[in-house]
């Protein structure tokens, strides 16, 4: 009897053809190929038990997925910053120790036996907490990204650094876990004149930030986790102040003190630091949101194509403190043609969205660009249109288009055009 061939059949054997067809330079090169013909040293030998690694690492043949600096970026390692390797990861989630680090007077070692949170200033109750009293406020797990203000700020003038780890990295995303802000104010009382907050670190710079009320009453929280573990000494460690798609310098790390007041306080990093210098020499002040933003992390200068001509699959991440990301759209030759991305994964208010592009690359050069559009309908813009509007001597918010231009070999570089 003749079996009855079907559409899902059809289906099947179509795209088995297609793959056929598109992989047979690479299955030809398998043929003989040792690694399947030979039997593997770790199939000939028991491995490592389970007490082995109490905390578990990374393969060493990862070992090259780390965060990196810049040596001339700054004076001094204490009061400088690293970048986490966005193009050697994929998903939206940043894990624990690649999250990229910016500290003003090194890493805080705090012991939360002796860490105290305390609230005062315009309050009916002054309070001290401790972090067993935090603990017993209602807990709440969000996913956000984090972004200095200041990344991509060295592309402001011109294409600089060659590699979205140094051009980008600046940022992590998370699923942070914590109490709610709002909830711990409230157990103070906050007074009608009580407009702004400043909050405090307990690290050598003592960090402060003026945050509006409004802000600290919708979403900020006092994070003790970051993806389900206990935040890092380097994140914070025991609590930090997460305030949501705002720039990073206003969350401010081993948290110890929120003083309430009826206007903001003026000081050194809202004033001399992050702060936008436009080109009559004036200054934006407040600029807290981060516009959204998006970057192509594979290929690019750190991750050339290696496989050649034919399918390949173009990968990035978008992101904007204003909301989410329901679209991104690509190009590969310079803005000509655009093509809107697949978006792939969760989609969570202020958080990093994955998108891809998959394609058949004929093996020419190619000048990459991503465009992200967020929920707001605000869409990504060009470097020189932001320069239209505030010149070339800013350093932070730099939200522009990023050019990748890869050549026949596959390899990436760092330009600008148009």
């Amino acid at each position: 009897m003749t079996k009855k061939t079907t559409r899902r059949d059809l289906l099947r054997g179509g795209l088995a053809i297609a793959g056929a067809g598109a992989f047979a330079t690479t299955a030809a090169r398998a043929q003989g190929d040792p690694a399947i013909t030979e039997l593997q040293p770790w199939m000939q030998q028991l491995g490592e038990g389970v007490d082995a690694r109490p905390y578990g690492m990374p393969s060493p043949h990862e070992a090259h997925v780390k965060r990196r600096s810049v040596e001339w970026l700054t004076a001094d390692p204490v009061s400088s910053v690293n970048f986490t390797p966005l193009h050697d990861l994929d998903g939206i989630i940043t894990p624990n120790g690649l999250c990229f680090e910016r500290h003003h007077a090194g890493i805080a070692e705090v012991d939360p036996a002796q860490h105290r949170l305390m609230i005062n200033g315009l309050v009916d109750y002054e309070l001290v907490f401790t972090m067993e009293d935090l603990a017993r406020f209602p807990r709440h797990n969000k996913v956000y990204f984090l972004e200095c203000a200041a990344n991509s700020g060295m592309e402001w003038r011109g294409a600089q650094l060659n590699g979205c780890q140094f051009t980008h990295g600046m940022i992590h995303n998370v699923m942070y876990t914590g109490v709610m802000l709002r909830d711990v104010l409230a157990t103070a009382g906050v007074q009608t004149a009580g407009k702004w907050i400043l909050p405090e670190g307990a690290d050598a710079s003592g960090m402060t930030r003026s945050i509006p009320m409004d802000k600290a009453l919708d979403d900020c929280m006092i994070a003790t986790h970051m993806n389900g573990e206990r935040l890092r000494p380097e994140q914070g460690y025991p609590i930090r102040l997460v305030v949501p798609g705002w720039e990073g310098n206003m969350w401010v790390k081993w948290l110890r003190r929120i003083e309430v007041g009826d206007q903001p306080w003026h000081h050194r990093e809202e004033t001399s630091k992050y702060t936008d210098l436009l080109a009559d020499g004036a200054a934006r002040r407040f600029t807290w949101a981060m516009d959204a933003k998006s970057v192509i992390t594979n290929p690019s200068p750190q991750a050339p194509l290696t496989h050649g001509a034919g399918p390949t699959v173009l990968t990035g991440v978008a992101w904007s403190g204003r909301g989410s990301i329901p679209r991104v759209d690509v190009t590969i030759d310079g803005g000509k043609n655009w093509h809107q991305a697949r978006m792939d994964g969760p989609s969570f208010d202020k958080s990093m969205h994955r998108f891809y592009f998959d394609f058949d690359w004929d093996g020419k050069p190619m000048l990459l660009q991503s465009r992200a559009h967020d929920s707001t309908g605000y869409v990504q813009p060009t470097k020189n249109q932001l320069r239209q509007v505030r010149g070339e001597n800013s350093i932070y918010h730099n939200n522009g288009i990023q050019t990748w231009a890869v050549d026949a070999r596959g390899e990436a570089e760092n330009v600008e055009i148009g």
